[in-house]
């Protein structure tokens, strides 16, 4: 079973009185471990299909299925856990909290529901990302490649089934952002993770398993590898 299935889903919005429809019977699944590039243009639906893979918005018709859930079936207890527990996020902007050290980013999510062991299972993540030796450290002492695997070890601590990342490398010059498009593509197959990232990057789009070309909400083309 996939980790993610979209069933012919759209997702309309109003405007000036008038729908507009933002993706339009999107169909698409994604495997554990599959690293799935969605590539178009700026407006194409790409950060709306990540909003609907991840539960943090809902389709205006068709179902978006998360490890056998379907999303809009889900009530807010239940949404807010499954958020929690099997969807990781990473950023453009990194999003970490210059007031902690990295060590307390990435072990943030797990304090904040109350789980044993917390600071060792951000060391492992630190680790996993080839950040050994600089939790104690603050974002602001971080290169923007470095604070990009901060960011990453935190979508990871929890162990997701599913790691959103929206423009992962929009802030990174080109060979800081290969690094870390390698370090995706590396972690969905170690950690056995379904990723997908947005990006209209071709060397992103060239490390991926799946590539989906997106225009104006609709899939153009899906190219397996």
């Amino acid at each position: 079973m996939p980790i993610l299935s979209l069933q012919s889903v759209t997702k309309e919005y109003s405007g000036d009185g008038q729908p507009v429809r933002a993706i339009d019977g999107v169909s698409l699944e994604v495997s554990a471990g599959e690293l799935v590039a969605l590539v178009g243009r700026s407006g194409c639906g790409k950060s709306t299909l990540l909003n609907l893979a991840g539960a943090m918005d809902f389709p205006t018709s068709g179902q978006a299925i998360l490890d056998g859930q379907s999303t809009s079936q889900l009530g807010d207890g239940e949404l807010t856990a499954l958020r929690r527990e099997k969807v990781g996020f990473v950023f453009q902007s990194f999003q970490l909290l210059h007031t902690l050290t990295v060590l307390e980013n990435v072990e943030l999510p797990l304090l904040l529901v109350g789980k044993a062991h917390a600071r060792a299972e951000a060391q492992a993540r630190l680790a996993t990302v080839e950040l050994e030796g600089f939790g104690q450290r603050f974002p602001h002492q971080l290169s923007g490649g470095q604070m990009q695997r901060v960011a990453i070890a935190r979508a990871l601590i929890h162990s997701p089934k599913l790691l959103l990342a929206d423009e992962p490398t929009g802030n990174l010059d080109n060979a800081t952002g290969a690094v870390i498009l390698q370090l995706l593509q590396r972690l969905a197959r170690e950690q056995n993770t379904a990723t997908i990232m947005a990006t209209h990057s071709l060397e992103a789009a060239a490390l991926a398993d799946t590539v989906v070309l997106m225009r104006d909400g609709k899939i153009e083309e899906v190219v397996r590898r």
